[in-house]
C-alpha cells in the first residue's frame, strides 16, 4: 500500500562488530528532525569521548524524503553511504544510524571500512523494533450536539481514530484517517447536514 510506512519507535540496543581489532557500535534512534539528529550525535559524542569517526546517515520524512550520509572523516563513501543502503535495505525513515569506530591499530582499507559500517548498520537495524505505519490526514469536525450520537457512529463504523474533541453544545471533534480511505470520509461528512469538515495541516 501506498500510504504505509515503517519507522523505529524508541532508540536501539547498542550493537557491536569488531574486524581486525577496529570496533564499530552500532545505533538507531527515531528522529523527526535534523535538531533530533544533532541532539542524539552529541549525545553520542559524550559517551564515546575517546573514539575516532562517527559515521552516520539518516532519512527524515514519508512522502517528501530527505537525507544525509557523512563519513566523519573516514575516506569518501565508504561510512555513511553503506549506513544509508541500510536504512534504504530495511525501507525505513524518520530514523538515524551511527556507527561509532574506535580504531584498532589496523587499516582496513576501503573495502573493509565499507564492509564494516554497512555490517554495523545492519546489526543496528536488525537490533530495533521496525513497526507499520499508516499515512493520515487530519480532519476537524464542527457541528451541533444533538448530533452527535450519528457522527459518533460514523467514526466507529469507519474505524476512525479521533485526536480530539471538545464537546459542548457545538462539538469540534478532530479525526485521523488512513490516506487511502480519506476522500471516503471527507465526502461522507461533507454530505452530512449541519456537519461542517475542515482538512487540518498538522
Amino acid at each position: 500500500m501506498d500510504d504505509i510506512y515503517k519507522t523505529i519507535e524508541k532508540p536501539s540496543i547498542e550493537t557491536l562488530f569488531k574486524d581486525r581489532n577496529s570496533k564499530f557500535y552500532g545505533y538507531a534512534f527515531p528522529v523527526t528532525s535534523e535538531e533530533a539528529v544533532k541532539t542524539s550525535l552529541e549525545l553520542l559524542r559524550k559517551n564515546h569521548h575517546t573514539a575516532r569517526h562517527f559515521c552516520y546517515a539518516w532519512q527524515l520524512g514519508i512522502e517528501s524524503i530527505r537525507f544525509r550520509a557523512n563519513d566523519d572523516g573516514e575516506p569518501s563513501n565508504t561510512g555513511g553511504m553503506p549506513i544509508y543502503g541500510q536504512i534504504q535495505s530495511f525501507d525505513v525513515t524518520n530514523i538515524l544510524v551511527v556507527s561509532v569506530r574506535y580504531f584498532g591499530g589496523t587499516k582496513l582499507g576501503v573495502g573493509g571500512l565499507i564492509n564494516a559500517y554497512r555490517s554495523s548498520a545492519r546489526l543496528a537495524l536488525e537490533s530495533s523494533i521496525i513497526e507499520e505505519k499508516t499515512i493520515d490526514v487530519f480532519y476537524q469536525l464542527n457541528f451541533q450536539y444533538d448530533l452527535m450520537s450519528k457522527v459518533m457512529r460514523i467514526i466507529k463504523e469507519n474505524s476512525i481514530s479521533i485526536q480530539d474533541q471538545k464537546l459542548y453544545m457545538d462539538c469540534e471533534v478532530t479525526i485521523a484517517v488512513r490516506k487511502s480511505n480519506s476522500s471516503k470520509i471527507f465526502e461522507i461528512f461533507d454530505t452530512f447536514y449541519k456537519v461542517k469538515i475542515n482538512l487540518l495541516d498538522l
